[in-house]
């Protein structure tokens, strides 16, 4: 897929212009301005959380949880036949 040329970005403009008109075009980059804003943050937010949840799924492991595991995996269970 071919990128945008000048002529194309030139087309896009007077499509644009003619489709909301030239009185509505600040209020419009207005609006999209701030949803691209609120959608940065929510971004931000998201990986905040998620690193905050790798945090706490590791943390468990590095208190010394290994030899709870390996007791538990040396007993029986119930679907565990020796």
């Amino acid at each position: 897929m071919a990128g945008l040329t000048g002529w194309h970005l030139l087309a896009l403009v007077v499509v644009v212009l003619l489709l909301f008109g030239a009185a509505k075009l600040p209020a419009l980059a207005k609006s999209m301005g701030q949803s691209a804003r609120v959608f940065k943050g929510e971004m931000k937010a998201m990986r905040e959380e998620d690193s905050a949840q790798a945090e706490q799924a590791e943390a468990p492991k590095s208190n010394g949880s290994t030899a709870a595991s390996s007791d538990k995996d040396a007993s029986p269970g119930p679907d565990r036949i020796s």
